[in-house]
Formats: structure tokens, C-alpha cells, sequence
């Protein structure tokens, strides 16, 4: 739902790009660094409780996300093996997230229920994203859903600020919505392709 956003997000971040671009750094070393930033950061505050610490810093971090893209297209630098990189890289960073989430439930106490359920929905993202990559390899598009990328970060950090800030609740409620939104954006996908398969066929 917010990647109806993301054209304008770019122009926010073409200051940084521009400036990183004469300052000669690549597009691929962004997209490492802040990849392992955010893993650092996941794995260094969440499993910890420093809950609201970690949402505001992996918050930056994402946000930032998009700076290696827009230095590829002012720089002509757009290549497949960045594309690429910067996609496996995502995977990592969401799976730092929730990893770092079910850590934090298993230490604080929480069902075993709701661990898996982290799991759960860590997967369905994962799974989100692998179905539309192969999608689009097999000719098709599978761009729907309520539940992309960015909008699985933005629950999930905000669960975790408001449970920081005090909300008990709120990790274990974004959990449970992106479990069952990304159950439902695998589902919408699935149905996507089908419907164009089938079109193909009648053709």
C-alpha cells in the first residue's frame, strides 16, 4: 500500500545520492553498509529490550534503503547485479528484523504460539517477495497485495516503538497483522498469476 509513495520517497533521497556520487562511493557499497547496519542493530537492541531504540534506528536505516537506487539512476550505474544485490540484501534485513523479534519474545517470556507466529509471518514476507520475483522470471506480474515490503517494516517498527514507549501489546499485535497480512498478500499474489495464466491460455 505504500509503495504508491515511492516516487516521491526518491526525490526526498536525491540530496544524500547526489552527495555520496561526488563523493565517489558506489551504489553497492550503500546497499552493504546499511544491510549490516541494520542487521547490527536488529540483533543489538531488540533481543535486548532497547524496544523503541531499535524501531527509531532501524527506522533510519530503512528509510535510507531507497539512497543506493536513486545513486544508481543519477549516476548510470543501474545494472542487473545491483538490482539483484540490493533485492537478496533486503531479505537479509527483513529476516534480521523478525529474527530479532522472535529472539525478544522467546526472552521475554512469550507463548511459544506467538514465536511461531513471528516465524509465521517472517516466512509469508519472504514468500511474498520470492512469488512475485518468480513472477516476473516466468513473464507474469505479481505486484498486488495489502502487504508489501514497506509496509511489513512500517508495522513491525511501529509495534515495536509502541511497545517500547509502554503499549504491552503492540509487538505481539504487529506480529499477529503481518502474519495474517502477508498470509493474505501470498494468497492475493497466487491469485494474480493464475488469472493471467489463464488468460494466456484461452489466447
Amino acid at each position: 500500500m505504500l509503495e504508491r509513495f515511492r516516487h516521491g520517497w526518491r526525490g526526498v533521497m536525491t540530496p544524500p545520492a547526489r552527495l555520496l556520487l561526488r563523493l565517489g562511493v558506489h551504489p553497492n557499497t550503500v546497499t552493504w553498509v546499511g544491510t549490516v547496519l541494520l542487521v547490527i542493530v536488529a540483533f543489538l537492541t531488540v533481543p535486548l529490550g532497547l524496544l523503541w531504540q531499535g524501531a527509531l534506528a532501524m527506522g533510519v536505516l530503512v528509510m535510507s534503503d531507497s539512497v543506493d537506487g536513486q545513486m544508481a539512476r543519477l549516476g548510470g550505474k543501474e545494472s542487473r547485479y545491483g538490482a539483484f544485490l540490493d533485492a537478496t540484501l533486503d531479505r537479509v534485513s527483513d529476516a534480521a528484523v523478525m529474527t530479532a523479534v522472535m529472539i525478544h519474545f522467546a526472552r521475554t517470556g512469550a507463548s511459544p504460539w506467538m514465536v511461531g507466529l513471528a516465524g509465521w509471518a517472517l516466512a509469508m514476507g519472504q514468500i511474498t517477495s520470492y512469488v512475485k520475483a518468480r513472477a516476473e522470471a516466468q513473464g507474469f506480474r505479481a505486484d498486488v497485495g495489502i502487504a508489501a515490503r514497506a509496509d511489513r517494516l512500517v508495522v513491525i517498527l511501529l509495534g515495536l516503538l509502541l511497545a517500547g514507549l509502554g503499549v504491552p501489546w503492540a509487538a505481539e499485535g504487529a506480529v499477529v497483522l503481518l502474519a495474517l497480512a502477508g498470509t493474505v498478500t501470498v494468497g492475493q499474489r497466487l491469485a494474480a498469476v493464475e488469472a493471467q495464466a489463464e488468460v494466456l491460455q484461452e489466447g
